[in-house]
C-alpha cells in the first residue's frame, strides 16, 4: 500500500465513522430526518413498507453501516466493498440533509448548498476508493486473463492431441505394414512348401 493510500483512506473514513457514531447516538433525530424520504420510498415501492415503516431501524442500519464500512476502509480491509457501502450511505445522507435543511434565508440556502457539495465530494471520494485496485488487477482483468489462459490451454491440448493422433496413425500404419509382411511371408512359406 502506498503512503497516499495509507494516509488518505483513514482520512476519508474518519468522516463516515464520526457521522455513523453520531447517527447511532441520536437515532430518534436521524429517524425524524429520514421519515419524509422513507415515505416517498414507501409510496414508490409499497412492498418496502415493512422496512420503511421502521425509521429507527433504518437510522440504526445506516449508522452501523457507516461505522463498520468506515472502519474497514480506514484499515484497508475490503476497501472497495466498504467504499461502495459508504457511497450508498453518503447518497442517502445527502438526500436527507438537503431535504431537511432550512432554505428560508439566503444564508441558510448557501449553507444548504455547501453541505450538499460536501456530501457530493464525499461520494466522489468513496467512489474513487471503490474503483482503486491498489495496483493489483481487478476481478474483470483476472477473469479475462483466466479465460484467455484456458483458451490457450485448450488449443495447446488440441495441438498435442492432433500430434499424438498423427504419431499413432503413423505407428499403426507401420505396424500394419509389418503385420502384412509377416502374413505374406507366412503365407508364401505355407503355399510354397
Amino acid at each position: 500500500m502506498t503512503i497516499v493510500r495509507f494516509v488518505a483512506r483513514p482520512m476519508l473514513a474518519a468522516t463516515f465513522v464520526a457521522s455513523g457514531v453520531d447517527r447511532l447516538r441520536n437515532v430518534q433525530d436521524t429517524a425524524d430526518q429520514l421519515q419524509p424520504a422513507l415515505r416517498q420510498v414507501q409510496t414508490m415501492v409499497p412492498s418496502a413498507a415493512p422496512v420503511t415503516g421502521n425509521e429507527k431501524l433504518v437510522a440504526q442500519v445506516i449508522g452501523a453501516t457507516q461505522v463498520g464500512a468506515g472502519v474497514l476502509l480506514g484499515i484497508g480491509k475490503f476497501p472497495r466493498i466498504a467504499a461502495l457501502l459508504l457511497a450508498g450511505t453518503a447518497a442517502a445522507n445527502a438526500l436527507v440533509e438537503f431535504n431537511a435543511a432550512d432554505a428560508t434565508s439566503p444564508e441558510s440556502r448557501r449553507a444548504r448548498r455547501n453541505q450538499l457539495l460536501k456530501n457530493v465530494s464525499l461520494i466522489g471520494g468513496v467512489l474513487l476508493a471503490a474503483v482503486d485496485t491498489n495496483g493489483r488487477p481487478g476481478l474483470v482483468w483476472r477473469t479475462e486473463h483466466l479465460a484467455s489462459d484456458a483458451r490457450r490451454s485448450v488449443q495447446s491440448f488440441g495441438k498435442d492431441a492432433r500430434k499424438n493422433a498423427s504419431t499413432l496413425s503413423k505407428d499403426a500404419r507401420k505396424q500394419l505394414q509389418k503385420a502384412e509382411r509377416t502374413v505374406r511371408a507366412a503365407a508364401s512359406d505355407v503355399v510354397g512348401s
